[in-house]
């Protein structure tokens, strides 16, 4: 099928290419009647703008730009976290004829030097930011050149749009949980990246070990690489103690993946002989047996309020105030959260 350009639409209607333009772009000088008439002639052949020149002659693309790292479990596991995110966030950019990109940042690639490329070339009108780190360059950039952009997770500066998850009450309702079943030495697993949600589960986990007045031990708070491999590292580490904790929260659920296979190779039976509370539930690890305890939120809401802000930003007056929201999760109940040993033989 050939495509209804801006000549083809002006030579159905009879009239020039300028009038209906100015008529597609509202023009004041153009009446309400013509451009009635070119938008429903518009719409019943199908015209769609030229985005290339639009782009040239009012210099925006009509595109929003989402910047993902392929080198995170979440990515490199063949994960749904970015699609199902992805399907919201397309579905509410074209309520406004926006269009979705995913700009893939490569392993052996630098970020800020990528995003910097992207801005220069104009890619994009906004930017999505993720895998914040507590001091993020690519924020400080992204400010200072005016563009608009939101950020998937908090960064360490609080003066720019962001969308989070709620690791922090995550990571309280994760120690409660156990505190609950008996469980006082409780360690916590984490990203050894210095990205922002590491941080907040770290701070969610903290509090609530002081709120249940259990015992802190800075040994408990275990750092590897977020990876199945990384829950070998964590598995082996956790074996090694004495006294051993008798539960895990883990801020990067993939880890179980490992953690659950180096246990079961040591005798040790997840769930039984140490309760496991993963971040999200997820698809990678619906497999795992003794199935994970864990949380949920739907990635396509949460993918669409992020499309809103996004508007949001394309649209803003000066004097607006940034977005700020954190999600909040529910717990999905697993097998993976049993009575500390002892108390569970006691019984």
């Amino acid at each position: 099928m050939s495509r209804v350009g801006i000549r083809e639409l002006a030579a159905e209607l009879g009239m020039s290419i300028s009038t209906v333009s100015r008529a597609m772009n509202a023009r004041s000088d153009v009446s309400a009647a013509t451009r009635e008439r070119v938008t429903a002639a518009a719409e019943r052949l199908g015209y769609r703008p030229n985005q290339s020149g639009r782009t040239l002659r009012r210099g925006a693309t009509g595109t929003v730009a989402l910047v993902i790292q392929t080198n995170t479990a979440r990515t490199e596991m063949g994960e749904t976290f970015y699609f199902n995110l992805c399907d919201g966030l397309q579905q509410t950019l074209a309520t406004r004829s926006l269009d979705l990109v995913v700009l893939p940042v490569g392993a052996s690639a630098d970020r800020d030097r990528f995003l910097v490329n992207a801005v220069d070339r104009h890619l994009a009108d906004a930017y999505i930011v993720s895998n914040t780190d507590r001091t993020d360059r690519r924020i400080e950039y992204l400010t200072q050149r005016a563009v608009p952009f939101v950020t998937l997770g908090r960064g360490g500066a609080a003066d720019h749009a962001w969308l989070d998850l709620d690791f922090e009450g995550v990571a309280a309702h994760s120690v409660a949980r156990l505190a609950g079943l008996g469980h006082e030495r409780i360690a916590l697993a984490s990203d050894d990246r210095d990205i922002n949600s590491t941080w907040e589960y770290a701070c969610g986990y903290r509090r609530a070990l002081a709120e249940h007045e259990l015992p802190a031990d800075g040994g408990w708070e275990i750092r590897v690489p977020d990876t199945p491999e990384g829950g070998t590292v964590l598995a082996d580490r956790l074996l090694d103690m004495s006294p051993r904790p008798t539960a895990v929260v883990l801020a990067q659920e993939t880890l179980a993946i490992g953690l659950y296979r180096r246990l079961r190779e040591a005798g040790v039976e997840p769930g039984r002989d140490l309760a496991v509370v993963g971040f999200r539930k997820n698809p990678v690890c619906d497999y795992l047996v003794p199935s994970l305890t864990s949380f949920e939120v739907s990635l396509v809401d949460y993918g669409r309020r992020l499309g809103e802000i996004v508007i949001g930003l394309l649209t803003a007056s000066p004097d607006d105030e940034p977005v700020h929201e954190v999600w909040e999760m529910t717990v999905v109940p697993g097998e993976s959260d049993a009575h500390p040993p002892c108390e569970k033989a006691a019984g």
